[in-house]
This record gives structure tokens, C-alpha cells and sequence, in this order.
């Protein structure tokens, strides 16, 4: 967890990120935060499913977490990101 707290720009997080996961696991993490966004923005399960192509298993999970789970990582991120509009 710390390692992320030492990356300075967006190419250092990148390039940690290509080492660190496969192409599908990066895949996967882009993916979830379209769909994190696309709920953000009010997108219906479907809605997302037809621009995103997600599973609904998918977009349920990250609705959970966005919504439900206590660790707050999604919300914390969206809140961050909106604060610097």
C-alpha cells in the first residue's frame, strides 16, 4: 500500500501499475472505475452494461462498494475528483 503513497506522476503509477498487473487485470481495474463513475453519474445497471459492457454481477459488485462497503475507496476518490472541478 505505501509504494502507491511514493509515485509522483501519472507516468511513475502507470508504468508501477504495468509491472505490477497483467493486461487483464488492468482491463479489469479500468473497467470497474467506468462503471464506478457511470453510477456516480446516475447510469442505470443497464445503461452501464450497454456502454461499458460490464457484466451486471460486475456493476452489482461495484455498486456495493460504492454504496455499502465501509472502506469508502470509491466515494473517497469521486469526492476528491469532484472537489478539483
Amino acid at each position: 500500500r505505501k509504494a502507491f503513497l511514493l509515485l509522483e506522476t501519472e507516468k511513475e503509477v502507470f508504468n508501477f501499475l504495468k509491472d505490477l498487473c497483467t493486461p487483464a487485470e488492468l482491463t479489469a481495474l479500468a473497467e470497474r472505475w467506468l462503471i464506478c463513475q457511470a453510477l456516480n453519474d446516475g447510469l442505470s445497471y443497464r445503461e452501464i452494461h450497454t456502454k461499458v459492457g460490464a457484466s451486471l454481477t460486475t456493476i452489482g459488485r461495484v455498486a456495493r462498494f460504492l454504496k455499502d462497503e465501509r472502506y469508502r475507496g470509491y466515494a473517497t476518490l469521486l469526492q476528491k475528483l469532484a472537489n478539483k472541478k
